[in-house]
């Protein structure tokens, strides 16, 4: 079936079919699915392909969602991502464990700034208002599959906050689709498995707003605190900007008795190279009164300002953390972002940050 996107009003009945079918599949994957063996040789592996289901996207930078309600008499752990899309087509995807997703169409307009010329058209955000919402995976510049290490995964099911999980998938550019006969089925094949994961994964996204000057260097920062009693594990980050990033980089802060920061670093990387989650350069424990800092170091030589937005011509600041928690839930923070420049810094006097890597945090 393909679905055309100036007519997905038309299949908000299709949802209760396509979730009864994706429920069933991933309720009976393991069956379906070839099995793999972790190093305890004990562990089977379930695959399940969680695709667009044949779109033809309409217009450029174009967000879609479909979700996927998961099997709650069950939990399961997600422990692998394998992506099925090209960087010509996505200019990116996201997976949101939603409670609830944020519409009843089996395919909605989704982007932040969803709305739309058709009042027909179905638009929305990934998740449900007022639901549980976190992103549990992302990729774009053809990033390779991720596998996650022995014994970690994010749980989703029975009693997981997790009851949907929504893919997010951009359409950067169409031209691909303009025949009206070409379709879309980029997406991820998940990996899973029964049994019990005892290191929960999470996944902490540090983000700013703001707006970047012309003809300009600027960074744009964020920096929270650890207020839950918990140890997370970080042992993955991923960055991401669009074009005007030169630098991403995240840090650990502990602060000793006499106030003084020590910052270490969990990643810096190129964000234009492939938008992947890498091992972390740190895994020492995050524990409460920690705090987490990230720098997107932004150059622009363009003649008007840009502003943090959806769109390929805007901009994003992006570090995110993927840890885990060991016979605990992980945090209920999901996100740190901060307002961004002109009004956020590090070295804002009510931050109280000293110590600050300035040189390190924008340099390769």
């Amino acid at each position: 079936m393909h679905i055309r996107l100036e007519n997905f009003h038309m299949v908000a009945s299709a949802l209760a079919i396509l979730s009864v079918a994706l429920l069933a599949r991933l309720a009976n994957g393991l069956s379906e699915s070839s099995s793999s063996s972790s190093s305890d040789h004990t562990t089977t592996v379930g695959r399940f392909p969680f695709l667009m289901p044949k779109v033809i996207p309409y217009k450029k930078e174009l967000y879609l969602c479909t979700p996927v309600k998961v099997d709650d008499t069950k939990s399961y752990y997600i422990v692998g991502f394998e992506p099925n899309a090209t960087m010509a087509t996505a200019h990116h995807m996201l997976l949101y464990g939603c409670g609830a997703p944020g519409s009843q169409s089996a395919v909605w307009n989704c982007g932040e700034m969803a709305k739309s010329d058709d009042v027909k058209e179905e638009t929305g955000s990934p998740c449900g208002a007022g639901s549980s919402s976190q992103i549990i995976y992302a990729w774009a510049r053809d990033a390779p599959k991720l596998e996650l290490q022995d014994g970690v995964g994010f749980k989703v099911g029975l009693d997981s906050p997790i009851k949907y999980i929504v893919l997010q998938v951009h359409y950067a550019n169409i031209d691909k689709f303009k025949d009206g006969t070409t379709s879309d089925d980029s997406g991820i094949f998940l990996h899973y498995t029964l049994k019990q994961m005892n290191k929960r994964a999470g996944v902490l996204l540090l983000g700013t707003g703001g707006s970047i000057p012309p003809h300009q260097v600027e960074y744009m920062e964020t920096v929270c605190n650890i207020s839950e009693n918990k140890t997370i594990h970080p042992f993955a980050y991923r960055t991401h900007t669009h074009s005007l990033g030169r630098v991403v980089s995240g840090y650990q802060i502990k602060i000793d008795q006499e106030g003084q920061n020590h910052w270490t670093r969990l990643g810096k990387r190129d964000p234009l190279t492939p938008q992947m989650f890498y091992p972390v350069e740190s895994t020492a424990p995050i524990r409460k009164g920690d705090r987490l800092a990230a720098r997107c170091t932004m150059e622009s030589n363009r003649s008007t300002v840009t502003n943090i937005g959806a769109t390929n011509n805007d901009e994003m600041c992006n570090f995110y953390l993927m840890y885990y928690v060991e016979n605990d839930e992980p945090l209920q923070m999901k996100y740190c972002f901060s307002s961004g420049p002109p009004y956020f810094y590090w070295k804002n006097k009510d931050t109280e940050l000293n110590n600050i890597p300035d040189y390190d945090a924008s340099h390769l």
